[in-house]
């Protein structure tokens, strides 16, 4: 009995010495917390999530699909481009990096290419909210094969720059998330080869 109880008074002390320790920390996180949009949470938890089951914070802050058996590197780049045009988001730039590496190298490499999109005006109004933004444009979708030969598409997860601070001014938001659903769809149709 005596060791369960001088157990349980260990328990005790750890848990009162963490509690004096993070207490201020953990206030400051829920007093921040308690000023940010509704979906901040659960945008940071998902993005830990994805950390902790892929240790790593690219994986963590990205969404990707799985390009559908039986389509080829160009029916996705076709796809993609298309998608694009029909959502009326302007193409202003492409890197055929997997081009670039063979040229460099003289060595066969795996193919991946990434396509630039943007809305000017909506560019224009998140770097006026904060100039960090400028570091997230324009935006980015990627067409890439594996080590396996398995064909992905990637884009940055929105929903942190979106939800994960201060709710953003409501026509802003409106943009964002129009831009965000153009990401989506760009992603999800290419990957079945779509048009």
């Amino acid at each position: 009995m005596s060791v369960i109880r001088n157990l349980l008074a260990l328990l005790g002390v750890v848990s009162l010495a963490l509690a004096i320790w993070m207490g201020p920390t953990a206030w400051r996180y829920k007093t921040a917390f308690d000023n940010f949009d509704p979906r901040a949470f659960d945008v940071y938890k998902n993005m830990f999530d994805r950390l902790i089951e892929t240790g790593n914070a690219a994986d963590a802050t990205v969404w990707r699909a799985k390009v559908a058996d039986g389509l080829s590197f160009q029916d996705v780049d076709e796809s993609i481009q298309q998608i694009a045009i029909s959502n009326n988001i302007k193409d202003v730039g492409a890197l055929p990096l997997g081009d670039q590496v063979e040229a460099m190298t003289g060595k066969k490499w795996r193919k991946l290419k990434i396509y630039l999109y943007c809305n000017p005006l909506t560019a224009a109004r998140m770097v006026e909210y904060s100039i960090a933004y400028s570091a997230y444009l324009p935006c980015r979708v990627s067409l890439v094969e594996d080590d396996k030969g398995q064909l992905w598409i990637t884009t940055l997860d929105m929903d942190m720059m979106i939800y994960g601070g201060k709710t953003l001014p409501p026509e802003l938001l409106t943009d964002a998330l129009r831009v965000r659903a153009i990401m989506k769809d760009i992603l999800a149709r290419a990957a079945e080869g779509d048009f």
